[in-house]
Parts: structure tokens; sequence; C-alpha cells
């Protein structure tokens, strides 16, 4: 009995941000409806998925962003120490000029 008190708040639960909207009304990558009755397959502990096929796209796509976002800092982070470099052999140019 207490297990289906549980169950009724976690699918009443309204996520912040979003009023109105029940958090396991829909799946989070189709926007199918997920019924109460059936399997819901949750990802990064709130987002609800209709089957494991969404949440493994899901994960998939997090995971080529994640890549592309490391590779964007990568560039970021060369390009920078490239610069310093640069500025660094510019100012011993002329430092070492002579009389």
């Amino acid at each position: 009995m207490a297990a289906s008190v549980a169950c009724a708040f976690f699918f009443d639960a309204e996520p912040l941000g979003e009023p109105g909207r029940h958090a396991l009304d829909a799946c989070a990558l189709c926007s199918k409806p997920l019924a109460r009755n059936s399997d819901i397959f949750m990802y990064k502990g709130d987002t609800p998925f209709c089957s494991e096929e969404c949440r493994y796209e899901q994960m998939h796509h997090d995971a080529a962003y994640a890549r592309q976002a490391g590779r964007r800092k990568q560039q970021r982070s060369s390009a920078r120490r490239e610069g310093a470099g640069a500025s660094v052999s510019a100012k011993a140019d002329v430092s070492v000029a002579s009389y």
C-alpha cells in the first residue's frame, strides 16, 4: 500500500520551471504520451522515455555533444597556448636589439 502512495506522488510531481505539466506525461525525445500502466525508461534521474530506443538515442546525442564540447575546449586552449608563444617570441625579438 505504501508503494502505491509513493508511486502516485512520483507521477504527480511537477518539474521546476514547467508549471502545469506533470513530469511523466510524455517521452522527452519523441513526446509520445506515457501510459501509467507501462514501463517508463529513465535517464539522468528525472528524464522519462517511452522506450529503450528513445533513451539510447538521447544518450547517444549527449555523448556526441560532450565529445564536441571537449574538442572545442581543446582547440581553444591550444590556440591560447600558440597565441601566448607568438607574443613572447615577438617581445624577445624587440628586446634583443644591438647598438
